[in-house]
């Protein structure tokens, strides 16, 4: 039988397509999004004040765990006697790498910040900026592999934030519940949502078993974690805003431009 052989398809340059869709909408709404959250939270990081709101229990999850500073939050006091004097100090510095570092890795925000950022590729059947693939398998990329553990230490930021939210019911004349609380308590909701859905404790809690219903409270634990996943996008984002306008609230709080409401 006689064969037929394909011409290979050219290789795309950068931007073309076929494709007759808005596919760039997409990426430009995460590439403005990302950058927003980023250029903020890397300025508040870098206030060390304005983070707690006196009277109350609010604490930005920002600066949260703090583990030195100057509120009545801080665990071991204020500044750490080891800390060079010639660096800027923020108790954001010691803790925010955790958060940042589960949704750097996170495996929606790769395939989000790939498109928008690198172009790699722009969108689906659009021409990409280089030649070759290189994948994530080599440097520096490999590091992406260690969000797993990143997700440990995630977890245990949950309940510390939980933790938070439930002081916030308490104020200097006592239980109380503020437009803060509520705003406080809904982050820590988002943060669950996006953390428990997460591909690597999904897989932690069941996906590693050959036959998940041999073990009920591991199929249960993985049914939850599955339907959260279903929608890991949409935590990804609304926990993204909810724990950047935390930080705007409690901020403007203790500045005094907003003045928290006392519902009980």
């Amino acid at each position: 039988m006689a064969g037929t052989s394909l011409p290979l398809l050219q290789q795309r340059s950068f931007g073309e397509t076929s494709r007759r869709d808005t596919w760039w909408l997409q990426p430009a709404l995460i590439l403005g999004g990302l950058s927003a959250f980023i250029v903020y939270s890397t300025w508040s990081a870098f206030q060390g004040a304005h983070y707690w709101v006196p009277g109350t229990n609010y604490l930005s999850p920002f600066y949260s765990p703090e583990l030195f500073g100057n509120s009545p939050h801080a665990w071991f006091g204020t500044l750490p006697s080891w800390w060079p004097d010639f660096l800027p100090y923020s108790p954001a510095f010691l803790i925010l790498w955790a958060p940042a570092g589960f949704r750097f890795t996170c495996y929606y925000y790769r395939g989000a910040y790939y498109k928008a950022f690198w172009a790699d590729p722009p969108a689906c059947a659009v021409g990409e900026p280089r030649k070759s693939y290189i994948g994530e398998q080599g440097w520096p990329l490999r590091i992406q592999n260690i969000h797993r553990y990143f997700m440990y230490v995630a977890v245990v930021f949950i309940f510390m934030l939980a933790i938070d939210a439930i002081k916030a019911f308490w104020f200097a004349d006592g239980f109380g519940i503020g437009v803060g609380t509520l705003i406080l308590c809904v982050n820590v909701v988002l943060l669950s949502g996006y953390t428990f859905g997460c591909h690597s404790l999904r897989h932690i809690v069941g996906g590693r078993k050959d036959c998940i219903s041999e073990s009920p409270l591991c199929h249960k634990m993985y049914k939850g974690c599955s339907s959260l996943n279903k929608k890991h996008m949409l935590w990804a984002w609304m926990s993204l805003c909810s724990v950047m306008f935390s930080d705007v609230y409690v901020r403007l709080c203790s500045m005094g431009i907003w003045h928290d409401i006392r519902i009980i």
